[in-house]
């Protein structure tokens, strides 16, 4: 079968032109072809049509090879270039091949033409192969693979020169650091591909938002980077509250809706770094700022250097901690809304630090999940509950006991057999004991969760659905999964009373989950107002601050023997 070849001849003669296309046709080739022989043809020739190789008379009248060869390489065009010609002597030939030509070809003999095509062809595969691999390294050491925006070496780079050009000027430019909020919960739920979409659309999203002087880059993970120039000090804090605006809008991955909120840290320079070092730890520190805060963005501030090396030491020191008794268990009541009597606990960790004090759970919840530690964390937890549940219960307090399973737990096979062997250590009994998941961590792998909880069902566990309504599973789902009740939200419960939208779904939620049998709890409550809107609704149980803060067990104790919500 011919193999296609798209020549150009650079020829005064077509005569000799066609001698060296039946050439060509001999040796298996189906060239396409243009015959040129001036400057301004050849010019545009190569501008219209890309070609695979290059033929060309040493001399012609007005248009000789030797300048159709510059012309070639002059343009960039890295195709083999072959004189063919009846006047070129042997040192004259070696001259032009100097000069870029890669082989030339006597008219009278073409006998080593065939061979010079398929050598140079496959020397020209070659080259390119390499310029492409390169370019392609070149890529990868500058632009993120994913998103295809500039990574940190860019922004790295551009940081520097930045400073370079602007060390004796009076200009200052921005960075921003910005992370996702709650974006393992979207890798959990939806898979990491669509995860993946979600980063790319975020990506997108951010260029069309700021101006093409702003330097857009993912730095990994769900982190992004912004740097951009200064015109007045005002400028970096506008420019993130436009980068929180351009995300508020719900992104469609695959027809879901997901809502994305961003927590945004920023440096200034030269006031709070002379190096691109210090700009994006300053950044970093005044991001982490923003995430504890919910503030959504906030300028460095040297006050908030004090928090940035401590989490990186309490990271170090959680388990440790685990394995030390540094940690320890508050109760939160649940409240029966009809009988307006305790009914049951949450088990919430408390890190009591020999040096820092009381450790916000925020602070090592997070960083527990993220390292794995939150295995040995939740297996101590519930040893610890499931102890206390059976002390009350012996002191005649029939409390159920709640603990929080986080995705790690609930998809890990051996956590089954785990709970079952502390129950049996501890010869405690099953009865009032309840696992609490969030739609996250059951749709991230829904057929593992399913088997997990069954199993965990056959040794009398109870389960509940946590944070409902923040997630992407549906009530319809639950009908296949064997729990026992859903806990709203707090961010619905809360302003139920001043924003109908919230009042709606709580209403709904509550009506739903009753036509499936199933009960419903209440987390939030905080003032009398939301726990009669919560009755009048239905609503089975309630949790929050109105009631009783979450307290140690000693406490509770008290607090039930003396509350009016006690078991009394």
């Amino acid at each position: 079968m011919p193999k296609p070849l798209r020549v150009l001849i650079v020829e005064d003669s077509e005569n000799d032109a066609d001698l060296l296309l039946r050439e060509l046709r001999r040796g298996g080739y189906e060239p396409t072809h243009e015959r040129v022989d001036t400057a301004e043809a050849m010019n545009a020739s190569l501008n219209r049509q890309v070609w695979d190789i290059a033929f060309g008379d040493y001399s012609m009248p007005h248009f000789n090879g030797v300048a159709a060869l510059k012309l070639l390489r002059g343009k960039g065009f890295d195709i083999p270039f072959i004189f063919v010609s009846g006047t070129i002597g042997e040192d004259t030939a070696v001259e032009a091949m100097r000069n870029g030509a890669n082989d030339y070809i006597m008219k009278g003999s073409l006998k080593r033409l065939l061979p010079a095509i398929e050598r140079e062809l496959r020397e020209a595969e070659t080259r390119r192969a390499h310029t492409e691999a390169e370019k392609m390294i070149q890529h990868m050491a500058y632009y993120d693979t994913l998103t295809g925006l500039p990574n940190r070496n860019m922004i790295y780079d551009r940081l520097l020169n930045a400073i370079r050009i602007n060390v004796d000027a009076d200009k200052s430019f921005a960075l921003l650091l910005m992370d996702l909020d709650h974006f393992k919960d979207v890798n959990d739920t939806l898979g990491h591909h669509r995860g993946d979409r979600l980063l790319q659309q975020v990506g997108s999203r951010l260029q069309t938002a700021l101006r093409p002087s702003d330097l857009v880059a993912r730095l990994g993970g769900d982190e992004f980077a912004v740097m951009l120039p200064l015109s007045g000090s005002g400028d970096a804090e506008l420019v993130a509250q436009k980068v929180m605006k351009a995300l508020e809008p719900a992104f469609l991955i695959e027809g879901l809706p997901v809502a994305v909120e961003a927590s945004i840290g920023i440096a200034i320079y030269p006031d709070h770094g002379a190096n691109p070092d210090s700009l994006m730890q300053r950044a970093d520190v005044a991001m982490y700022a923003a995430k504890q805060s919910g503030r959504g963005s906030i300028i460095y501030n040297a006050e908030h250097d004090r928090h940035s090396p401590r989490r990186l030491a309490l990271m170090g020191e959680l388990r440790q901690a685990i394995g030390q008794n540094q940690l320890l268990l508050h109760y939160q009541p649940k409240i029966d809304l009809k009988t307006r009597r305790v009914i049951g606990v949450e088990a919430l960790a408390r890190w009591k630090h020999p040096e820092h004090g009381f450790i916000p759970p925020d602070e090592f919840i997070p960083p527990a999940e993220q390292t794995g530690l939150i295995k040995p964390l939740t297996l101590w937890i519930f040893n610890k509950a499931q102890r206390q549940c059976l002390v009350w219960r012996r002191e005649g307090k029939p409390l159920t006991m709640s603990v929080n399973l986080s995705a790690r737990n609930l998809l890990d096979p051996h956590l089954p057999d785990q709970l079952a062997k502390l129950m049996q250590t501890s010869s405690g009994v099953s009865e009032g004991l309840e696992l609490e998941i969030t739609e996250s961590a059951i749709m991230a792998d829904p057929a593992r969760a399913l088997e997990s909880i069954t199993r965990l069902r056959t040794l009398g566990i109870r389960f509940s659905i946590d944070d409902f309504g923040i997630g992407y599973s549906s009530l319809a789902y639950l009908k296949k999964l064997p729990v026992d009740s859903v806990k709203i939200d707090k961010s619905f419960v809360i302003n139920m009373a001043g924003n109908q939208n919230d009042s709606v779904i709580v209403r709904s939620t509550v009506e739903l989950a009753h036509n499936m049998g199933l009960k419903v709890v209440a987390e939030g409550v905080e003032n009398r107002d939301i726990w009669d809107r919560l009755s009048a609704l239905g609503c089975d149980e309630a949790q929050g601050y109105y009631m009783a803060r979450p307290m140690p067990a000693e406490d509770l104790t008290r607090w039930v023997g003396e509350s009016p919500w006690g078991l009394h």
